[in-house]
């Protein structure tokens, strides 16, 4: 990956429904090599998908996760990432181990998240903080 990815990407997180022709005025190439590189990264995995942001009231948080010592991590997180109100599942260095970005409808459904969270045996302690605001950096 090389600058004019990354600068394709840093439009695309904005962004991504951001037309190639505009990508590609802006960083000063052509649609083509813009819909290329778009097409090499994400057969490459580099870009694992397109999602789209919402405002719609729902409460967000981060479920901050600890898990007992020698648990798969991973294994852990995997199982997590289909729950339906979960939009991303992070594995973090520091004291806790995973961290859930959650959209819920309500407080209520949250605090669901948390319980099913704990009834989990490799779960050891849980840390939840409402996000208030979010800006798009």
């Amino acid at each position: 990956m090389d600058d004019l990815d990354r600068r394709i990407l840093s439009i695309l997180r904005r962004d991504a429904r951001t037309p190639y022709t505009e990508i590609a005025d802006r960083v000063g190439t052509s649609e083509g090599t813009v819909r290329n590189r778009v097409d090499r990264m994400t057969d490459e995995g580099v870009i694992e998908r397109f999602t789209v942001t919402t405002r719609t009231g729902n409460v967000k948080a981060m479920i901050e996760i600890s898990v007992e010592m020698n648990v798969d991590t991973a294994a852990v997180g995997e199982r997590m990432v289909d729950w339906d109100e979960v939009d991303f599942v992070w594995q973090v260095s520091g004291e806790d181990d995973i961290v859930l970005v959650v959209d819920a409808v309500d407080t209520r459904a949250v605090n669901e998240l948390i319980s099913q969270a704990r009834e989990m045996d490799e779960v050891k302690s849980t840390k939840t903080r409402l996000i208030l605001d979010e800006r798009l950096g």
